[in-house]
């Protein structure tokens, strides 16, 4: 919370996250989870880079999945939920493709 609050305080345009939920208890990556949501609510462009799909996906507006360095799947989060390849890749749902 220190970092983003930090930040923040320099008013950018941009905030850049690299894996925020990394080594966090899980209720503090629901709060941290939480303020993102809030700060990308007032206006701020986030782009977080994060390995916790299902959080991920649950708190952008767009996605991108990489792999090897390049971009092989894009869409809203909603797609990229909804996507069986999503699912049974990241999601853990017992999807059969």
């Amino acid at each position: 919370m220190l970092a983003i609050a930090r930040a923040l305080m320099g008013a950018p345009q941009l905030l850049l996250l690299d894996e925020p939920s990394l080594g966090l208890a899980p209720r503090l990556v629901r709060q941290i989870f939480d303020s993102i949501t809030e700060i990308a609510a007032s206006g701020l462009t986030i782009l977080l880079v994060e390995q916790n799909t299902r959080l991920a996906l649950e708190t952008a507006h767009r996605a991108y999945v990489l792999a090897t360095g390049e971009i092989v799947l894009s869409g809203s989060a909603r797609e990229l939920r909804e996507d069986p390849r999503i699912r049974a890749a990241y999601l853990g749902d017992d999807v059969h493709l």
